[in-house]
């Protein structure tokens, strides 16, 4: 009786394991091409496009300030212009920012009782139905200051997050820059100068947000 062997299949297993070998080494060498060892500490470690809302606020509180400063128009002027073409008047006087545009505008008056750090200001020359209010924190609400030049735009940023920190970072550069040395937890009843922006929603009511204010 005749026994015959089974066929050996060693050989071949061999060889696809020594392709497979090639093959990770290979995958290794390219990953180790593509890969940039930084020390931690080093100044590559630092990404530099990593949004930082502190320094953002520093670095442009200041050209707004100015932009604000350089356009605003008297609160006694606006006012009449707002009541009679809230349209033209946006236009003339302020920069498009979504649903309403916003306006630059400087006024000396009156503060009157504070709520939640909102005071009413009292403007000689502005009409009477016209409610000028200030906010003076602590908390400060609102973009209208990362809107107030239109050159600070949504593309700048990479996401709808750091868009909205860089309304926020600015709200807080303002606040420690031009309300830090105020005390305005005691302003009713004195007379403020205030230069500022505020969104024209409502012709009858504007909220604005100082970048320069003082008691006189």
């Amino acid at each position: 009786m005749t026994t015959e062997a089974a066929p050996h299949r060693p050989a071949r297993r061999g060889i696809k394991g020594v392709v497979a070998g090639v093959a990770v080494v290979a995958l290794l060498a390219a990953m180790a091409l593509d890969t940039r060892v930084v020390r931690i500490g080093s100044d590559e470690h630092v990404q530099d496009d990593v949004f930082s809302p502190e320094a953002f606020g520093t670095a442009e509180f200041p050209k707004v300030q100015s932009s604000v400063e350089s356009r605003a128009v008297d609160a006694s002027t606006l006012a009449p212009a707002a009541l009679a073409d809230k349209a033209a008047a946006g236009k003339q006087y302020g920069v498009a920012a979504g649903a309403a545009p916003v306006i630059p505008v400087k006024f000396t008056g009156v503060a009157g009782e504070a709520r939640s750090g909102v005071y009413p200001v009292t403007v000689e020359g502005v009409p009477a139905d016209v409610t000028i209010r200030v906010q003076t924190g602590p908390a400060i609400n609102g973009t209208d200051l990362r809107d107030a030049t239109g050159d600070i735009v949504f593309g700048q940023f990479r996401n709808q997050i750091e868009y909205q920190n860089a309304g926020s970072a600015l709200n807080n550069a303002m606040k420690a820059t031009v309300l830090g040395s105020v005390d305005t937890a005691n302003l009713q009843g004195k007379t403020v100068a205030v230069t500022g922006v505020f969104k024209l929603i409502n012709p009858k009511n504007w909220l604005v947000t100082p970048v320069r204010l003082s008691v006189q």
